[in-house]
């Protein structure tokens, strides 16, 4: 099992989930391109909106990517590059503080600092973890 975190705020992710897709690194098309068919992608956000959102620092979503197809969406002024997820319905946001030092993700000192890349590989035991705090239907 391969799993993905995505490091988006909340409302950006709120908005991929109501619509389907993913999106990464402000619309561009490499870290989509390192997802396959079939891994889970969760995302963590570390504000609720993107320049002066309040602090969360939670998992806000989690799903299985559903397809090999990137496209390119056309919203006036900002092309974005998408990819189509399928979100466990029922997933709940879960703040990185309630795993304590359970997680590999935050093991290391200066833990954050990794997640200024975007996106980056969970280890499959951080994904169960993760999944699981985040409500009942997160796997099949």
């Amino acid at each position: 099992m391969t799993g993905w975190l995505g490091v988006v705020s909340r409302d950006h992710v709120r908005r991929a989930v109501s619509l389907g897709i993913a999106q990464l690194g402000h619309g561009k098309r490499p870290g989509l391109a390192r997802l396959s068919q079939g891994d889970w992608l969760v995302y963590y956000s570390p504000r609720t909106s993107l320049h002066d959102g309040e602090s969360i620092q939670a998992f806000t979503a989690i799903g299985e990517v559903s397809d090999e197809e990137i496209w390119q969406a056309d919203e006036g002024d900002f092309t974005p590059w998408r990819r189509r997820v399928e979100y466990a319905p029922g997933a709940v946001d879960v703040p990185v503080a309630d795993f304590g030092g359970a997680l590999d993700l935050t093991a290391g000192p200066n833990w954050g600092y990794q997640l200024r890349r975007g996106l980056l590989p969970l280890t499959e035991h951080d994904l169960r973890l993760i999944g699981a705090a985040m409500g009942a239907g997160a796997f099949r």
